[in-house]
């Protein structure tokens, strides 16, 4: 099998700047919509779209609305939106949870200690139930991303983590980050901290974004994980002297004029239209979807695969979103997130 025609698309961009989109670009569209269109038949408990997308039945991907996610879902109604509405309480509670992005974790530490609290937070002790829970043979971390261990004295690698929490709060970053004044501000001071480099320090600054805490644009700043980057080379052999943050600026100005010209119908979050963070998000996950739908395309990590197998979660899915944002849920959705437990 020979490889496919691979020819180039130039998109002006402005400012003297041109793209030179692969195929994999205009595959971008068709996976944010043919994921998107899954998502919402799913919410809206209809049967899933026809004809059935193989590599989307086969695989498991993130929604394009990085938000919509389960884990999201739970961080924004259960941790974030749950419990005192101090800065400290919330930034305690969205760093504890996202250091283990597992809600496992979460309802485990909750169940074996109670409400958690930065007041009564004693990081020996949480340490010492997260063993109790990996004696059980169960896990403490999410896959979904690389935590990089801080190294401080602790012999466990949550241990270390609890460990750099209590350095945060005796250092006043809840605070630091209230008084940041951009997204971009509180990037920093996240980054500034040891194990927290520039993709994980952008994830919690979005995470402590959807909260009271603080209250900024998810257009004002975006920064390009590692996924997000080989996706950008998939879809472009050049990026006009952009760098990635801009080419995902770019993009997400384009965005409406590529469904049209695609003829692919997108439903955005009930008025939402997708902000940078889910261009980011985008690029990533078509990096995979790439893997099997363009073999032949670019890839300098070498990666031919994609490693998690599609398993049904058929566990309800409620939608609730930052009260900030105004997104006007329709009524079946509404009353089926009011039934489960409310913020």
């Amino acid at each position: 099998m020979g490889a496919e025609p691979w020819e180039l698309r130039d998109i002006d961009v402005g400012l003297g700047h041109k793209l030179k989109a692969t195929p994999v670009f205009d595959t971008y569209w068709r996976f944010a919509a043919r994921r998107q269109e899954l998502f919402m038949h799913r919410i809206l408990d209809l049967p899933p779209p026809e004809p059935p997308d193989p590599v989307l039945s086969a695989y498991r991907f993130t929604n394009p609305y990085r938000a919509s996610d389960r884990v999201s879902q739970y961080l924004i109604r259960h941790v974030l939106y749950a419990g005192d509405q101090s800065t400290e309480e919330i930034c305690f509670r969205c760093l504890l949870f996202k250091f283990f992005n597992r809600i496992e974790t979460w309802e485990y530490l909750t169940h074996r200690l109670g409400p958690l609290s930065s007041a009564t937070f004693d990081p020996d002790r949480y340490s010492e139930v997260l063993d109790e829970l990996l004696d059980t043979g169960r896990t403490v971390y999410s896959p979904a991303y690389i935590m990089p261990c801080p190294q401080f004295d602790h012999p466990r690698k949550h241990g270390n983590h609890l460990r750099l929490l209590d350095l945060m709060l005796s250092e006043d970053a809840p605070r630091r980050v209230q008084d940041a004044g951009s997204l971009e501000g509180v990037y920093e001071i996240l980054k500034g901290y040891e194990s927290i480099g520039p993709f994980l320090a952008f994830q919690f600054a979005i995470d402590l974004n959807y909260s009271t805490a603080i209250d900024f644009s998810e257009m004002d700043f975006v920064v390009a994980g590692p996924g997000a980057r080989r996706g950008i080379r998939k879809c472009f052999a050049d990026t006009g002297g952009l760098d990635d943050a801009d080419v995902i600026r770019a993009v997400g100005e384009l965005a409406g004029g590529e469904f049209d010209r695609l003829d692919l119908s997108f439903s955005n979050l009930w008025g939402r239209h997708l902000h940078l963070i889910d261009i980011q998000n985008l690029f990533c996950e078509v990096d995979k979807y790439a893997r099997v739908v363009h073999p032949h395309s670019l890839n300098q990590s070498k990666r031919t695969r994609i490693k998690q197998k599609y398993s049904p979660n058929t566990k309800p899915l409620p939608q609730w979103y930052p009260p900030k944002w105004g997104i006007d849920l329709p009524s079946s959705i509404a009353s089926e997130s009011q039934r489960a437990t409310t913020p």
